[in-house]
């Protein structure tokens, strides 16, 4: 038995009909350029979507750190507001308040008689932090009372 074509059916066919059993190229070409492109836009889409955490990958720790989460949570959330304001994080400049801080700290503690940097240090470290930078207890040193003394409240609150 003969295949035949009907004779309603044109004599020439398309390149993309295909005889039974044989590939159907046209379908493969599909498919694969199907996957290229959700590829590519997802792609893109991470690569615009990380673009907040790249520019703030040049500035400070926790300002990157933050713009990081910010972008997490945006991804996760799909509130796009989250993005933006990591955008906008990423691009501005914070200033360096702890730079100024510890210059000021370090002033207080020349003040204090502490020798600089020895001044977060705290209790009874405070003493032998000091006397290993050279300061003794005559050289300026302020002596801090071992306890804290009451407030001025009558005798007969405090026994009763």
């Amino acid at each position: 038995m003969t295949a035949s074509l009907n004779p309603a059916a044109p004599h020439h066919l398309p390149i993309f009909i295909t005889a039974p059993g044989d590939t159907d190229v046209l379908s493969v070409i599909t498919a694969v350029f199907l996957i290229l492109v959700v590829l590519a836009v997802g792609l893109l889409f991470l690569r615009l979507h990380t673009l907040p955490e790249r520019i703030a990958h040049k500035s400070k720790k926790i300002q990157f750190e933050v713009v990081a989460v910010l972008g997490l949570l945006a991804l996760f959330t799909h509130l796009h507001i989250f993005w933006v304001a990591g955008l906008l994080l990423a691009l501005i400049d914070i200033p360096d308040f702890g730079g100024i801080l510890s210059r000021m700290a370090g002033s207080l503690e020349t003040i204090a008689g502490i020798p600089p940097g020895q001044g977060a240090v705290t209790g009874e470290g405070n003493a032998e932090a000091a006397e290993e930078a050279g300061a003794t207890s005559g050289e300026g040193a302020v002596e801090v009372p071992p306890t804290i003394t009451p407030s001025r409240i009558p005798k007969e609150r405090i026994h009763a």
